[in-house]
């Protein structure tokens, strides 16, 4: 008996893109830290594509997919890393599927990309307070880390923006 499983031009294209994210996941977790656990977030960039191109549940598939995909193909699949990670993908979610609801507009990349930065790192901050490191000197480094999410927050969204700009450029040209 063949098993034939159905897939749709959105499956493909969530798992395309998710395929790009979980590369640059993997590559990301190459580079060094200056903060210890703290990166650019480089893969945010294909979430925040993806909310704007295709919506919130494409991103929210490709978000979910990264980490789970990338944590078992770096080796900390349900590590303190993992945890860290996912809740703070879920986080990143939950904020932009409720900024995308808002009425007008919308934020546009940058906003997304600085809200779900700020969401992330909150939430893997309350996570490892919570779970990992409950020391009250845990809070003397949430103001540090705010600030590292707020810039690199600001710089995916910028690259994001440039690079939804030159997609709607080629779309429009062809």
């Amino acid at each position: 008996m063949k098993l034939s499983i159905q897939t749709t031009r959105e499956d493909q294209r969530i798992a395309w893109l998710a395929a790009l994210a979980i590369t640059i996941h993997i590559a990301e977790s190459a580079l060094p830290s200056p903060i210890p656990g703290v990166k650019p977030g480089l893969a945010n960039i294909i979430t925040i594509i993806c909310l704007m191109q295709y919506g919130w549940r494409c991103a929210a598939w490709v978000a979910i997919l990264r980490v789970l995909v990338g944590s078992i193909l770096i080796g900390t699949f349900l590590s303190p890393t993992f945890a860290l990670s996912m809740s703070g993908a879920i986080a990143s979610i939950i904020i932009l599927g409720l900024a995308s609801r808002l009425p007008g507009t919308g934020l546009g990349p940058v906003g997304y990309s600085l809200l779900a930065a700020m969401a992330h790192m909150a939430t893997q901050f309350y996570v490892a307070y919570t779970l990992f490191i409950p020391h009250q000197g845990l809070f003397h480094l949430l103001p540090i880390l705010m600030t590292v999410a707020v810039v690199f927050g600001i710089g995916s969204g910028i690259i994001a923006d440039h690079i939804i700009n030159k997609i709607k450029e080629q779309q429009s040209n062809s």
